[in-house]
């Protein structure tokens, strides 16, 4: 979680407020005044960006995350900037550092793990890292969100499935 933006780091509690805030206007009701019948609204699910701009991916990912957060207390996001952004191999770096420690520390059953960026490639590089050594079994209950390219799901849910975690794959289109 630790994104860089004009040189300061944002933190993990900034980035769960985004998700938060960006995640009330998702659903509202409606009250129908003739038989007082509830009525959901649902927005419809976000575009992937086709570009590298980050406050687009943000918004993508923190979409996706919200729709499949289910029954998850806890959640942890994993996100880069563009590759070819100014510090990228900094911010993989620390991310990666995070993603290992929390894969091999063990996290909660319940919490959701959720790996995502503008780079598929690079977000399955760093789940295939996160889960080099972790110890099989230990992630029981946990959620592994992967959102990226169809051909890099594979071998991302060959990296998670020894630990005992769930896969999930959401395509990014």
């Amino acid at each position: 979680m630790n994104d860089t933006t004009k040189g300061k780091p944002m933190k993990t509690t900034t980035r769960m407020l985004l998700i938060a805030c960006l995640s009330l206007p998702v659903l509202a009701a409606c009250q129908n005044g003739a038989d007082e019948d509830n009525v959901e609204v649902v927005q419809a699910p976000m575009a992937a960006p086709t570009g590298t701009d980050q406050d687009q991916w943000n918004a993508y990912l923190t979409d996706v995350v919200t729709r499949n957060i289910g029954e998850s207390s806890s959640t942890y996001v994993y996100t880069l900037p563009p590759v070819d952004s100014e510090g990228f191999e900094g911010a993989y770096g620390r991310q990666l550092d995070k993603a290992r420690t929390d894969v091999s520390r063990g996290v909660n059953a319940g919490t959701l793990l959720a790996f995502g960026s503008s780079s598929s490639q690079h977000s399955a590089d760093l789940t295939v890292s996160a889960f080099e050594q972790a110890t099989p079994g230990t992630l029981e209950g946990v959620r592994v969100l992967f959102i990226g390219a169809a051909n890099d799901s594979e071998r991302v849910q060959t990296a998670v499935e020894p630990s005992g975690a769930e896969y999930v794959f959401i395509e990014a289109k």
